[in-house]
């Protein structure tokens, strides 16, 4: 199969764990020329030699998204290394889920939440355009969420800094046809990816659930049991409950492994059996 990112430079935030360090190899083994960006330094460096061991061509770039400078920089560095930026990942998130009644807990993590999930694609964006506009060409794609859809009770910082991104991308999208494609990535819930560590109350989860709180714990229990059934963890059954992020990063890589005339502008990918009602 023809691999429409052999030789493309993929910029990816976020690339030091989850979906962003998935995202970053993947995009190696199809011949990508990949800059992967995270704060955190440790995990990012484990990133790039697993991918460096496997073959893959990768460079790595320390940076906070919330810093426009630094972001600045990211994008620089992948001009300067490989020569262009052809797509930028903006895919770092924290996901505060809480109540209005947790402020006095949550402000911190709210704030931090607008200035990563909000702040930090638009500063994604902003650095990608100039290289783009230049070469004549380039990809965005925005990690948003089915959070971003509809406002419910638990998410309302977490899901307004997703339709905010919804909303930077349709409008870069406008401002940018013929020259730059975007896409934004809508995922369910991914249990396994690290971002249920930010969740200020786990009580907040039921606002997406709706009646469905009972069946989705139960569920959830027993995917995590110790004889797990087939029905609910084989993504091969019509009731799979819980997208895997190796199979999310899949679609990631489907939008962005097509022809430079190709554009999947909107993305959303569920488990078949998931129990979010948005």
């Amino acid at each position: 199969m023809q691999s429409h990112l052999d030789g493309r430079v993929v910029v990816v935030t976020g690339a030091a764990s989850g979906f962003g360090r998935l995202v970053a190899g993947k995009s190696a083994a199809r011949g990508a020329r990949v800059v992967a960006g995270d704060a955190n330094e440790a995990a990012l460096e484990e990133t790039v030699a697993g991918i460096r061991d496997a073959g893959g061509r990768i460079e790595p770039f320390v940076v906070d998204v919330c810093d426009r400078a630094r972001v600045m920089a990211l994008a620089a560095r992948a001009v300067e290394v490989f020569g262009a930026l052809d797509v930028m990942v903006n895919n770092a998130g924290v996901m505060p889920l809480a109540f209005f009644a947790d402020h006095a807990e949550a402000a911190p993590a709210w704030e931090r939440c607008i200035d990563v999930n909000f702040k930090g694609v638009l500063n994604g964006i902003v650095a990608a355009w100039d290289p783009m506009i230049a070469q004549g060409r380039g990809h965005v794609v925005n990690v948003s969420s089915i959070y971003g859809n509809h406002p419910v009770a638990g998410a309302a910082v977490y899901g307004a800094t997703k339709a905010a991104v919804n909303f930077l991308s349709e409008a870069l999208r406008q401002e940018s046809q013929g020259r730059i494609k975007v896409t934004t990535i809508r995922p369910t819930g991914v249990p396994t990816t690290g971002l249920g560590a930010g969740v200020v109350n786990p009580a907040a989860i039921q606002g997406i659930l709706g009646g469905e709180i009972e069946v989705f714990m139960q569920k959830m229990g027993a995917m995590l049991g110790p004889d797990a059934p087939a029905e609910l963890v084989d993504p091969d059954r019509i009731g799979y409950f819980a997208l895997s992020p190796d199979l999310l990063a899949d679609q990631i890589l489907y939008a962005i492994d097509q022809p430079w005339g190709v554009s999947i502008s909107d993305l959303t990918v569920r488990a078949s059996g998931d129990a979010y009602r948005i």
